[in-house]
């Protein structure tokens, strides 16, 4: 499903027009509490007062506020803010201070919303949740990039990121841009190298790396690895009842079938209402079998030459680390996770560790949705993003530029494991020596171009937990497929008609 087909979502234009500080920002009262504790690294605001600005040849000092990763606030502040100085290239006059969001990323969103619909000029800038992005938009609680940063900004973010990954910081309605990518997050497939050689397959000379299997294909290679090796099971995933599955195991597997929840990439952030529920359509049925197929060797007509009954039925209450333990164990032959557990696993079986994008079942030319088909990994990742009301709208500009220098990426990417916004950054020196994640750069790369967002709306949250719940209903044997979908697409067209 790669962002430059035909078939893919057409990159979208980042618009400007001119800017009025805090202009269309909501005063929508949220009522929540968690607000964030505060980290000043030993520094205090410096000489920031009253409305500056903050810019760079003032010759004052400008200390501008930014709402981030707890962890690394608490680790690494210090090493960040000299980074965005010395590789970023910020000026001496703009400091900057790390609050620390709240690790409990709900208690973070809501602490945001809190702020933002308070009208609080602090902190100046936000590291948000891609997922939650589109939301802030929509209560019109965030400054919009288009009219706040530079052309030459603008240009680089369009031209050089990954789109799908853009998009999702983007108002689909306007076109303008209100976050700037910071770090992608997706999945890959992880896979014991040396059993899949045991069993007579070569992954290196047939480029498992960069070239995505069928998922037919694949199961194939499951199947017979687990008879010629030990090995306890063949496939390891997440399909609990949680976010997790709604938003990324069920949405990949899905796609990679043609299907979609709302008819198509072009639908996923509404508008609520006016999009079709597309649920009970034959690839996404299709797309629950295979899953069947794979966990129970259940037989369908369309599925035939599959193999099956590799998965263990474990899956069905299994997230994230639930699921990468049998893996790290030495128990698990295909291992889908996000970038974290490459990290993991290869401190475990340092070149037996292979990495593949996510297998696909039908091409993106003969899938019925717009925007589906082929490999397809779900969207995760951060964005900064910019509090309307901020009082040094001009410093948060040249801090979101430091920011965007290919050093600063590399440098986060080397210091946390954040992957960098631009594709063409994999492919560097830099990027490829970095241990252990500089193995697999080639494959994370094609997984950035091949990315599905999550449809974040106002409505999502009522919608994900219907999603995970049928999905996994399906795939437990509770019910035929195709009845847990119907039940599905009832759900999802009465949350869309009560917007």
């Amino acid at each position: 499903m790669s962002e430059n087909s035909e078939t893919g979502r057409k990159r979208s234009s980042i618009s400007r027009r001119r800017f009025v500080a805090g202009a269309g920002a909501s005063g929508i009262a949220a009522g929540l509490a968690g607000c964030a504790s505060m980290f000043n690294g030993g520094e205090s605001d410096g000489n920031a007062t009253g409305t500056q600005t903050g810019a760079a040849g003032s010759g004052e000092t400008t200390t501008v506020t930014w709402g981030f990763d707890a962890t690394v606030v608490q680790d690494h502040a210090d090493e960040v803010r000299d980074a965005l100085h010395d590789k970023g290239g910020l000026s001496d006059n703009i400091r900057i201070k790390f609050t620390q969001g709240q690790p409990d990323s709900g208690k973070r969103r809501a602490n945001y919303n809190r702020l933002l619909s308070s009208q609080e000029t602090k902190p100046d800038m936000f590291m948000m949740d891609n997922g939650w992005v589109n939301i802030f938009i929509q209560r019109g609680q965030l400054a919009n990039l288009s009219e706040v940063l530079a052309d030459d900004m603008l240009s680089t973010i369009e031209s050089e990121y990954f789109s799908g990954f853009t998009e999702t910081a983007i108002d689909p309605s306007s076109g303008d841009l209100f976050g700037v990518p910071l770090y992608p997050d997706y999945p890959t497939m992880l896979y014991r190298k040396d059993l899949v050689e045991q069993a007579g397959y070569s992954p290196e000379s047939e480029n498992w790396a960069t070239e995505p299997m069928t998922w037919k294909k694949w199961s194939n290679i499951a199947a017979d690895t687990v008879d010629a090796t030990d090995v306890k099971y063949g496939f390891t995933t997440q399909w609990d009842i949680y976010e997790g599955t709604a938003c990324c195991t069920f949405n990949e597997v899905m796609s990679s079938w043609g299907g979609a929840y709302f008819g198509g990439r072009e639908n996923l952030f509404g508008p609520v209402g006016d999009r079709p529920v597309t649920v009970d359509s034959e690839p996404v049925i299709n797309s629950l079998n295979m899953m069947r197929k794979f966990v129970h060797d259940e037989d369908f007509d369309n599925l035939e030459g599959y193999g099956g009954g590799f998965t263990p039925t474990n899956i069905l209450g299994w997230i994230e680390d639930g699921s990468l333990a049998p893996f790290l164990d030495g128990n698990a032959l295909f291992h889908r996770n996000w970038p974290y557990a490459i990290n993991q696993a290869a401190s475990e079986f340092g070149d037996d560790l292979g990495t593949m994008p996510i297998p696909y079942a039908v091409s993106e030319s003969n899938a019925e949705f717009q925007g589906t088909g082929g490999t397809t990994s779900a969207l995760g990742g951060w964005h900064i993003t910019v509090n309307p009301y901020s009082e040094r709208l001009d410093a948060v500009s040249e801090v979101i530029r430091a920011t965007m220098k290919p050093e600063i990426q590399l440098f986060l990417l080397e210091m946390e494991g954040w992957l960098p916004p631009r594709g063409s950054l994999f492919n560097s020196d830099k990027a490829s020596n970095i241990d252990p994640i500089g193995d697999y750069m080639d494959t994370l790369r094609l997984a950035g171009e091949n990315t599905m967002a999550r449809p974040v709306t106002a409505v999502w949250s009522n919608q994900s937990s219907k999603i995970a719940q049928q999905a996994n209903r399906a795939v437990n044997q509770d019910v035929p497929s195709s009845e847990a979908m119907a039940t599905l697409q009832s759900g999802l067209e009465q949350t869309e008609s009560s917007n």
